[in-house]
């Protein structure tokens, strides 16, 4: 009963299969080769519309990187405070902007609060030389509460955001457990409703390390300093056609939406049977293929002492994470296990 981490999962054959075949010869290095150019015109037909593409090799990387192109060092970006960027990275982006600050905004679920955010944009003054302006905006979705934004919620924000010149960054980690769920296109759900730069994660849904940058309209126009921040930085891959080779490979046959179907499936299945236990519930709606159970004590106790490899998590629940390769035996040992029937 590992339910641990999406990224504890090993990677998806189609994608070793594409390493193996990647492997042959010699081919340009730092971008220049044929993979990546096709990765970038793959994504390009994906998203409906003209990107650019930076593959890196994690998603605090990817992050980080993007969210330098659009936060100066006296300048803020706004996001939950149960933000990846907050909780998990270890202050990377405050580092690759040069000391820009993150300004926590609360909400359910991990969603920012519409009206909370207003009110924060209704007061940035640029010309009162106290404060740290806020610049960008910073959603994740799907949150770190396994919640999804829908389309309109993403609009809404982006278009309070562009309102008060802010550009709009989303944290795609877990992009494609949101399209599953709710059924919006990629274009939809990013460039469509007012993202300007994505990190588009590749690593949990079953490649080997593949996380893309990718940018949006005028956006784009920043593609060089991207690239420059990222060789600075000490994240520009030499042998770039490994990462874009296991990119392609996701997005063939629309591989990166079926693993993630079966992930999501995987974490309604647990959620079903979390729903049989007296006491029991759930802290955050299952939109994705995270599962945040609240359980008694007891039974806490009983599942960690019979192998469940999952993670407390800090609003008291316990986090269990589907991912493309979770074995319905192992969801039916977790159902056994919460009745006491191990």
């Amino acid at each position: 009963m590992d339910f641990s981490s999406d990224t504890s999962a090993p990677a998806h054959p189609a994608v070793l299969d594409a390493l193996r075949n990647a492997n042959t010869g010699m081919a340009g290095s730092y971008g220049n080769d044929d993979w990546t150019k096709r990765l970038t015109e793959a994504l390009s037909d994906v998203f409906e519309t003209s990107v650019k593409i930076l593959p890196v090799v994690s998603g605090t990387a990817a992050n980080a990187l993007a969210l330098s192109l659009i936060c100066r060092p006296d300048e803020a970006i706004a996001c939950h405070r149960e933000a990846h960027i907050e909780r998990d990275e270890r202050g990377a982006p405050e580092f690759y902007t040069g000391g820009g600050k993150l300004h926590l905004l609360g909400g359910d679920h991990g969603r920012i609060d519409h009206a909370e955010f207003a009110e924060l944009c209704s007061r940035i003054d640029r010309s009162f030389v106290h404060e740290t302006p806020v610049a960008a905006l910073s959603i994740t979705n799907l949150t770190e509460c396994g919640a999804a934004y829908s389309v309109e919620d993403v609009q809404a924000l982006s278009e309070r955001a562009k309102h008060a010149g802010l550009h709009v960054h989303m944290d795609g980690a877990r992009l494609a457990n949101t399209l599953v769920s709710t059924g919006a296109t990629p274009a939809e759900m990013t460039w469509k409703a007012g993202v300007d730069l994505l990190s588009l994660g590749f690593t949990k849904g079953g490649a080997l390390g593949c996380e893309v940058i990718c940018l949006f309209g005028d956006m784009q126009d920043r593609f060089d300093l991207l690239v420059a921040r990222a060789k600075r930085g000490g994240h520009l891959p030499p042998k770039m056609r490994f990462l874009s080779a296991q990119g392609l490979a996701m997005l063939e046959g629309n591989l990166w939406m079926t693993l993630a179907a079966k992930a999501n499936q995987s974490a309604g299945a647990l959620s079903e049977a979390l729903s049989s236990v007296n006491g029991g519930g759930l802290a955050h709606p299952v939109d994705g293929n995270e599962v945040f159970a609240i359980l008694p004590e007891a039974i806490r106790d009983r599942l960690f002492s019979s192998g469940l490899k999952a993670y407390p998590w800090i609003d008291g629940s316990i986090r269990l994470v589907c991912n493309w390769q979770t074995r319905d035996e192992e969801i039916d040992a977790f159902a056994r296990t919460l009745l006491g029937r191990c």
